[in-house]
């Protein structure tokens, strides 16, 4: 990344974080009787302390990190610390890139930008995404995009693997996603008018990518959030893919609706409740 893009890119991400915390900082709620309270312990006893999410802003001539997180996710603590392991984990790699310096700086300044926000919000069903990239050298920074699924009244978070313990299943959700995927890039490229030949090439390298990237196992959809009805049931899984997963960089971001009339036959009974019918 050029030195002037570099200490742009951070400039904008710094005043972007720094408006959007004076926001929640104007809004946030008071606590409430139903809010979260401190833990209650007998004596020698001992308990984790719970972790405080708050916006992270610095700079120097070395790196940039901005994080935001949403005003209300201090409400989960359980979510709280899913999201904290993840932020202290992507800085460390941040952290190792620049301490790699020794005394030296790099060229321009390293940096971690990362936004999370709640976009699922109800009794039973909670999801956090999380977007950004990892810059440590090179022509762009490493996409980071992840999604925390967690269900409150189980106080834990629902994985891919808990949720379709089946191998059935997931090889149900790798044809559906895997057609979806093959027709966008069919589509993109008739729309592209590519000669035959560019064509043919770009059809299949791409379809390499997405088999290769949508294997039928969870570890491939670890990435997804639920698409609710008004009901609060799901009525699909949206599974995300980030660059290089299922297609080139230039792809971008890649997400496929995987509908609950598919899933339900493999969703484990512990979350079929959770599904509309």
């Amino acid at each position: 990344m050029p030195r002037h893009l570099a200490r742009q890119a951070g400039l904008v991400l710094l005043t972007v974080l720094a408006v959007a915390a004076c926001k929640r900082e104007a809004t946030a709620p008071t606590a409430a009787a139903g809010d979260p309270q401190p833990p209650v312990t007998t004596p020698g006893e001992t308990v984790d302390a719970p972790v405080e999410l708050k916006d992270v802003i610095e700079t120097n001539d070395r790196y940039v990190v901005g994080i935001s997180y949403p005003a209300s996710i201090n409400r989960y603590p359980g979510l709280a610390k899913a999201l904290s392991a993840y932020t202290e984990a992507e800085r460390a790699e941040l952290m190792e890139a620049v301490e790699a310096f020794g005394n030296d700086k790099p060229s321009a300044p390293y940096e971690l930008s990362l936004a999370f926000e709640q976009v699922v919000d109800t009794p039973r069903i909670v999801a956090v995404a999380a977007d950004g990239s990892r810059y440590t050298g090179g022509a762009h920074g490493q996409p980071l995009i992840a999604r925390f699924v967690w269900l409150p009244p189980q106080d834990a978070r629902l994985t891919a693997q808990a949720l379709i313990p089946d191998a059935k299943g997931w090889q149900a959700i790798s044809d559906y996603v895997r057609e979806q995927l093959h027709t966008a890039v069919v589509n993109r490229a008739d729309e592209d008018e590519l000669a035959p030949t560019d064509r043919a090439a770009l059809i299949k390298s791409t379809f390499r990518m997405i088999d290769e990237g949508t294997e039928p196992e969870a570890g491939n959809f670890s990435e997804f959030v639920p698409v609710l009805d008004a009901s609060g049931h799901v009525t699909a899984l949206r599974f995300v893919f980030p660059p290089y997963q299922v297609g080139p960089y230039a792809d971008g971001t890649q997400m496929v609706d995987v509908p609950a009339t598919l899933l339900l036959p493999y969703v484990a009974p512990a979350y079929a409740e959770l599904f509309a019918r």
